[in-house]
């Protein structure tokens, strides 16, 4: 028996099934027809976090970051490549601090930027700093 992954598509929410031989081949949402994996982090909001965190089957990293922070915006560009990296076997995210204080409360993120590492809605790592390219893989293929 092929085994399946739950995929939340970063577009319209839906909860997609696709076979693992086919994480490689570009699956496409069954509802709103766009890509599931972009090899970019998506953005998550409070409505999108608990879904994404908790529904989908790959792991979930988050970059808790604001538009402010020095640091934050020089990490940028080495997630988004991190991103390009390691998907599909990771998903990397992205949540704005400034816009989703909520969030930023529940997780208890006290420094930024700060990485979160999610399986089944349960917290698994926590990394704060910014990290180069290498440094952000190494720490997340350690971690899952």
């Amino acid at each position: 028996m092929t085994e399946t992954f739950h995929i939340v598509c970063p577009h319209c929410g839906g909860v997609n099934r696709v076979p693992s031989a086919r994480l490689t081949e570009g699956p496409k949402c069954g509802q709103c027809h766009t890509p599931l994996l972009t090899g970019r982090p998506i953005t998550l909001t409070a409505v999108n976090f608990d879904r994404h965190a908790s529904r989908g089957d790959i792991p979930l990293v988050v970059d808790f970051w604001a538009p402010w922070c020095g640091p934050c915006r020089t990490m940028a560009p080495a997630f988004e490549q991190a991103a390009r990296m390691l998907e599909p076997q990771v998903r990397l995210a992205k949540v704005n601090t400034e816009e989703e204080q909520g969030l930023a409360a529940r997780f208890g993120i006290v420094s930024i930027p700060t990485l979160m590492i999610f399986r089944a809605g349960q917290q698994v790592a926590r990394q704060s700093g910014a990290f180069g390219l290498q440094d952000i893989v190494r720490w997340v293929r350690s971690c899952i």
